[in-house]
């Protein structure tokens, strides 16, 4: 090929590529991406929510990061590894000092799961502890109870604790036994519950609901996690949600913030077992 035809030919290949993106909605070099990741509860509604909002931004590429806990979610943004973190769980004294800002934008029902075939509905606070103790150890059908656990330290198992001393040192013992079952992730959670036969673990009401796993969520002392109308405002174990960045975020993690927690984001939020806490 001469030089005169290589120039030609480049030069209109080029031209021809500029020409479509520039008659494109978003040219790719001026679309920006946001990086969010954190505690798996808040995975499956973020997905939802993010692509709502590229409907209204196409020029804003969002990238829905795998699990990797509200602790990692802290590290993460604090290191600009993350442009938004989502976190489960209060940032205790040494994770407030990274400065950080946390906007809280819904709250969903902590619940603990069972495989769909286990034949309860529900259990009181006393049955929770008898389990985890290891002292009731078959479900009415005479299955074995196969307890998921959480590492110690995680979100969801400090939920636990919370509902009684009793129950605090029933986790104690679970977590000290041999051999038990132990998810990591809230996705390995229901994964697990899921898969084996006459288990017990925690959940939250907007990961069941939009993960689509089939796991039922146990009413606690009558107390129903879900009704007609989505999450029980009024079922007492909530996990609250915010989202994490730093003080000088991006005008297009401000923008997406703001739609987390406008109107058509809380109808999505509703949709999918939360309790938004903005936009009602």
């Amino acid at each position: 090929m001469s030089p005169t035809l290589w120039t030609f030919s480049a030069r209109t290949l080029f031209s021809l590529l500029f020409l479509v993106a520039a008659l494109s909605p978003t040219p790719l070099w001026a679309q920006e991406t946001i990086r969010i990741g954190g505690t798996g509860t808040s995975l499956g509604s973020m997905a939802l929510l993010a692509a709502a909002f590229q409907k209204k931004h196409p020029d804003i590429k969002i990238r829905i990061m795998p699990s990797i806990g509200s602790g990692g979610a802290i590290q993460a943004t604090a290191a600009y590894a993350l442009d938004i973190g989502l976190c489960g769980r209060s940032l205790n004294e040494k994770e407030a000092g990274l400065g950080l800002v946390v906007t809280e934008y819904a709250r969903t029902p902590f619940v603990f799961a069972v495989r769909k075939d286990v034949p309860v509905a529900g259990l009181s606070t006393g049955e929770l502890v008898k389990i985890y103790r290891g002292e009731m150890e078959t479900w009415p059908n005479g299955e074995w109870v196969r307890v998921v656990l959480r590492p110690k330290s995680d979100a969801d198992t400090l939920i636990a604790r919370s509902i009684s001393p009793a129950m605090s040192a029933a986790l104690d013992v679970a977590l000290a036994r041999e051999g038990m079952l132990m998810a990591v992730t809230n996705q390995e959670s229901n994964a697990m519950i899921d898969k084996t036969s006459g288990s017990i673990g925690f959940s939250t009401l907007t990961q069941i609901m939009t993960e689509n796993h089939p796991v039922k969520a146990l009413a606690i002392d009558g107390m129903n996690p879900v009704t007609n109308n989505g999450a029980n405002k009024h079922y007492p174990l909530m996990k609250t949600l915010s989202l994490l960045t730093k003080p000088a975020a991006s005008p297009a993690v401000r923008r997406f913030i703001d739609f987390v927690r406008s109107p058509e984001a809380a109808r999505l939020l509703r949709k999918t077992g939360n309790l938004p806490m903005a936009g009602k």
